[in-house]
């Protein structure tokens, strides 16, 4: 979605000449059309989330109508750290998915996520995309985890991680530049969350066991049992 000046002002609750400054001096990228400026929706919220709270920059409060309920009027606790089993029960393990390239594949698999009906796909789709720009979540071994800078721009109320195996590998820019066909995507509603369901998944996919499952496209059942034995202590 393409915002003008006063869109994306209002976005985040700043003054249209405060959105003039970001594009002249601060780094926020936008382009002309017929004279006037346009800044893409997933784009802002992603550089804005990186000068969250700086001085001068954006305001702490400014994406703050994506945060995640209080749990003090009912609904999860947005800071409570989930098993990994659990967050990956809630968000699914999906074969079949389609896609010839990244965004692709992307693009199938954010269609196959089961999420609330205020989160745009789109938004999403065009986030992760902007992620990968900045660097491939490839990490190797036909693995990536791809997710967003920023999450609590999702307004999510509870994680969840979603587990893709692709159709046919795709071309990923991975570190070990091996073609990817297994999709770790982490959901969180803010930042503590999504790094504790990062660092759970990085150390899951050290584990022989988990790594053999996951390079064979095992089924959710296997799958949801060997990451339980492993939270017990019992893999």
């Amino acid at each position: 979605m393409q915002l003008t000046v006063k869109e994306a002002a209002k976005e985040l609750n700043v003054a249209e000449k405060t959105v003039y400054r970001w594009i002249q001096s601060g780094g926020l990228p936008a382009y002309r059309v017929a004279g006037e400026y346009r800044i893409n929706r997933a784009m802002l919220y992603d550089w804005a989330g990186s000068r969250k709270g700086r001085p001068g920059e954006v305001p702490a409060a400014a994406l703050a109508t994506g945060a995640a309920p209080d749990p003090s009027v009912g609904g999860p606790d947005p800071n409570a750290l989930p098993p990994l089993s659990a967050a990956l029960e809630a968000g699914g393990i999906h074969h079949s998915i389609p896609g010839a390239t990244k965004a692709e594949a992307l693009k199938a698999a954010v269609a196959a996520l089961a999420l609330p009906d205020q989160l745009n796909r789109d938004f999403l789709f065009q986030t992760l995309l902007m992620r990968e720009q900045l660097q491939s979540t490839g990490i190797g071994d036909g693995v990536a985890i791809p997710h967003v800078r920023n999450p609590g721009v999702l307004g999510l109320a509870a994680p969840q991680v979603a587990l893709f195996f692709l159709e046919n590998p795709v071309e990923f820019d991975a570190l070990d530049g091996k073609p990817v066909q297994a999709l770790f995507m982490p959901l969180a509603p803010n930042v503590r969350v999504h790094l504790h369901l990062l660092g759970k998944i990085a150390f899951a996919l050290r584990q022989p066991a988990i790594k053999e499952l996951v390079a064979r496209a095992a089924g959710p059942d296997e799958i949801l049992a060997a990451f339980r034995a492993l939270e017990s202590g019992n893999a």
